[in-house]
């Protein structure tokens, strides 16, 4: 299946999220992928090239299209992602899910390992990562790489309808839906990232935190995907213009 035109814009804004993900520290070298649903049964998804770089170096061309088995005629020389499964399965069993991502931030890989709360234990500071707590994280509790389709529909399980995961020896899954999936999806996982990081030294701490008052978590306002999402992603460019590793 060849690429249709207006799919680039789309496969531009995936090789910058895993640029994003890989400046942020919550991709190493290789390591996670991105995908988009493109269509009934296909997906456009980061892929390993035959001069792979890793995620900080994402080009646009790394963006392959696929039918969720793997398979697309303009795919060699490039592989699809072992873990394609997290993608087909989440995008088959969640309708409402336009974005699959996934990368192995160290923080939350710790607190998982560590059996550490993600507690709700600050508010405005940071209100998504807040709000996270407050719903609560699901944990696929298997460390295994997810390259059955079996394994996938056991993640989509465990993540039930949330639209963050944590894979417990392993990584996290997020998701995003509608017309800012890719930044909202991003979004997330750099809010799951930051609740991780928190919850990480709180335990080095002594995990003395008390969890927020009633009172104050009902002050937690909804701030928008405007604020949330498409104000981090904006930054999250900016921070690779600043570094040199813009695509334009």
């Amino acid at each position: 299946m060849t690429l249709p035109d207006d799919l680039a814009p789309l496969r531009r804004k995936i090789a910058l999220a895993c640029r994003i993900l890989a400046n942020a520290g919550l991709a190493e070298d290789v390591l996670g992928h991105v995908s988009v649903r493109a269509g009934p049964g296909t997906m456009l998804v980061r892929c390993r090239g035959p001069r792979e770089e890793g995620l900080l170096f994402t080009v646009d061309e790394d963006v392959r299209l696929v039918d969720f088995e793997g398979k697309g005629d303009d795919l060699d020389p490039w592989a699809v992602p072992n873990e394609l499964p997290i993608h087909a399965e989440l995008l088959r069993a969640r309708p409402d899910a336009d974005v699959v991502l996934h990368c192995h931030p160290p923080s939350v890989l710790l607190a998982g390992v560590e059996d550490i709360p993600l507690r709700p234990v600050f508010g405005a500071y940071h209100i998504p990562a807040a709000r996270m707590a407050v719903d609560g994280v699901p944990v696929y509790p298997r460390a295994v790489l997810i390259r059955r389709p079996e394994l996938g529909r056991e993640l989509a399980e465990a993540m039930g309808g949330s639209a963050v995961c944590v894979m417990r020896g392993h990584g996290i899954t997020t998701l995003g839906s509608g017309e800012h999936a890719v930044e909202q999806a991003v979004s997330r996982a750099l809010s799951l990232d930051t609740l991780a990081r928190v919850s990480v030294e709180r335990a080095r701490l002594g995990d003395r935190a008390a969890v927020l008052p009633a009172a104050d978590i009902a002050e937690l306002p909804d701030l928008g995907s405007s604020f949330n999402d498409l104000n981090v992603w904006r930054h999250h460019v900016a921070r690779l213009r600043l570094a040199g590793l813009t695509l334009d």
